[in-house]
């Protein structure tokens, strides 16, 4: 009972990864903010959304690509964090959690890819039903489509928060590496990502590195002058 309010919220912010509504529930930040809401703890939920959306910076969702599914990952390492972050010291468990949210991130991607097959197959077997211009043909795939992707997301997340949160705690409990070293490795990996999809953006587009250079100093400025 304690996975199933995960599930839910990973089934519905799943759906608004392609499906609907595309309102961006589904952006790191913002779906691990809502499962750290749940564990009691947004702002932790915040800290892990902000550290994914580095890594989440390079996808692009277009067309049949295959990509990581960041929306209900995101939901197991927001609530991983936000739940065990009061008994298991942070850094490790931040750690953990991070590492939680990428390998679901990679099995979710490969659950689309599976879902478009399997829409493929029921849009193949209802095509004479839409050859004839039946629109309850495609009233049932469009719902039976959405339908699958909402269990799709919540099985994700279920089963992810269940099989990997005594993983987190393992690690967070562990005690054998120091805190410094796992700041420092969650930080820079995820900086490193972050450079890497913000080159791939700005290195064709004219101008774009200054416009990049401009906010990078107004917002240093910010934080200075807080």
């Amino acid at each position: 009972m304690e996975i199933l309010p995960y599930a839910v919220l990973g089934g519905v912010i799943g759906l608004d990864v392609v499906s609907f509504p595309q309102a961006m529930l589904s952006r790191p930040i913002v779906a691990a903010t809502v499962a750290g809401a749940f564990a009691g703890s947004p702002l932790y939920g915040l800290l892990l959304g902000a550290i994914v959306e580095l890594f989440a910076l390079e996808m692009l969702a277009v067309g049949a690509s295959r990509y990581p599914e960041w929306g209900s990952a995101s939901v197991v390492g927001g609530g991983m964090l936000a739940g065990g972050a009061v008994e298991h010291p942070l850094a490790p468990m931040l750690a953990a959690s991070v590492a939680a949210t990428l390998i679901v991130a990679w099995v979710g991607g490969w659950s689309m890819y599976g879902l478009r097959k399997l829409n493929g197959v029921m849009a193949r077997r209802a095509l004479p039903a839409l050859e004839r211009g039946d629109a309850s043909a495609v009233s049932r795939l469009q719902l039976t489509g959405l339908t699958t992707d909402l269990l799709r997301g919540a099985v994700l997340a279920g089963v992810g928060i269940a099989t990997l949160t005594p993983f987190a705690a393992r690690v967070a409990d562990a005690g054998n590496v120091s805190t410094t070293t796992y700041l420092v490795t969650v930080w820079g990996l995820a900086l490193a990502a972050s450079v890497s999809a913000f080159w791939g953006i700005i290195r064709g587009s004219t101008g774009a590195g200054w416009f990049l250079l401009a906010g990078l100093v107004a917002g240093v400025l910010l934080v200075v002058r807080q």
